[in-house]
Formats: structure tokens, C-alpha cells, sequence
């Protein structure tokens, strides 16, 4: 009797407190992914460098999102080398890359390349939006056209590899001064004095000096 007695107290107790409680709502659901915040950016050797953001010798950037989460995009030498991209491929979601391994393809005029990956770890997202706008990659790089996410448990050692800080526009102006060298040995009207590459010059290369080009800017 005593045992019934206490289940039924305790029934009455949960249900009181049911009904004079008030219930919480149910969260609403929150984006997978924040939204990538605008870049600092610092004007330097006449290119525009956003700060905290570290650079593949490939032309591939990283931005640390957490501890070992990062956005990876492609930079301005790139997307000026291409001009309009027509299309972009970048290997699956839930894939390992190695840092320096191919991660994306972009494709302009019928030329395709292979960019390489700034950082190793698990692709676990893909920006549709640059996917299927990939003017938002030319016009916007560094924030809404960022291409990848990836979860990078060495992302600091990973990051020790890659060109940041003051050293960036300097290895940029670099990266120009030597295109330029080398077209003026090729193809003189195609060289221009200082600031980015003319807009959409790989496809206009002959292909022997395109390969030349991609291997030795582009790394692939």
C-alpha cells in the first residue's frame, strides 16, 4: 500500500509541475555554417591583401575559422589569370585532402586547372553559391566566393607552411615581376608593368607556355 501511496504522489507531483511550469520552445535550427565575415584588408604593393589570411605557394588561401575548421578559397592572381571562370569542380564533401593535394579545378574559355589544397584535412562543405556563380569567386574571393570548408586537425602546423603576414605582398609583386619576365621573353604584348596579371591570360597562352605558367605559378 505505502509503495503504491508513493507512485502516485510522485505522479501527481509530475503532473502538476507539467501543467504550472512553462515549457520552452523548441530552438529554432541555426545554419550549419556562420556566414564568412568581411575581411580586413590592407593595401600593399598596389594589391589588396586581407589580413589573418595565409597563402599556398599555389595560389590557394586558408582562413582559420575555429581551432581546426578553415575556409579556402583561390587568390586575385589566380582569378586574374583565368578571367571569367566558366565552371568549378572541387573534389566531394567528407574527403581528405593533403596539404598541396589537388582540391579544385576551375575551368575558363576551355583551359582547365588544378589548384592544390593549403591545408590537409576533411573536406566537410562546399559553397554552392560559387559553384553555381562562379563570377562570385572573381568578384569577391576572399569572402563570398570562398570555395571549400575543411576540418584541419594540424591546422597550425599546417599553417607554419604557408606564406602570412607582412610576407604576402611582397611574394605577390614577386609572382607578377616573374610573369612578366617570362611573357616578355614569349609574348611581349601580353606583359604588363606591375599590379595583377592581365585579365584572362591563361587562356590566350599557347599551350606549351600556358604549362609552363600553371607548373611553375600554379604548382600542378
Amino acid at each position: 500500500m505505502s509503495i503504491l501511496f508513493v507512485l502516485l504522489m510522485f505522479l501527481l507531483v509530475i503532473s502538476v509541475r507539467y501543467f504550472i511550469e512553462p515549457h520552452s520552445q523548441p530552438a529554432l535550427e541555426t545554419e550549419v555554417m556562420a556566414r564568412p565575415q568581411p575581411p580586413r584588408v590592407k593595401r600593399e604593393y598596389g594589391f589588396e591583401i586581407p589580413q589573418d589570411y595565409c597563402f599556398h605557394l599555389g595560389h590557394t588561401w586558408v582562413m582559420k575559422e575555429n581551432s581546426d575548421d578553415a575556409r579556402v578559397g583561390v587568390d586575385t592572381f589566380v582569378t586574374n589569370l583565368m578571367g571569367k571562370i566558366d565552371h568549378i569542380d572541387v573534389c566531394g564533401a567528407n574527403r581528405w585532402v593533403r596539404q598541396g593535394q589537388k582540391l579544385i579545378t576551375l575551368t575558363s574559355s576551355g583551359t582547365s586547372i588544378d589548384l592544390l589544397s593549403p591545408v590537409e584535412g576533411v573536406v566537410t562543405a562546399i559553397n554552392n553559391d560559387a559553384l553555381e556563380n562562379p563570377d562570385l569567386v572573381t568578384s569577391d574571393p576572399y569572402e563570398h566566393g570562398w570555395i571549400a570548408m575543411v576540418k584541419s586537425p594540424d591546422l597550425k602546423v599546417n599553417q607554419r607552411n604557408l606564406i602570412q603576414g607582412p610576407m604576402v605582398a611582397p611574394w605577390m609583386q614577386n609572382n607578377v615581376t616573374r610573369l612578366n619576365a617570362i611573357l616578355t621573353e614569349s609574348s611581349p604584348a601580353l606583359a604588363q608593368d606591375g599590379g595583377h596579371p592581365v585579365s584572362g591570360l591563361l587562356p590566350r597562352l599557347a599551350p606549351e607556355l600556358r604549362q609552363r605558367v600553371v607548373k611553375e605559378f600554379l604548382l600542378s
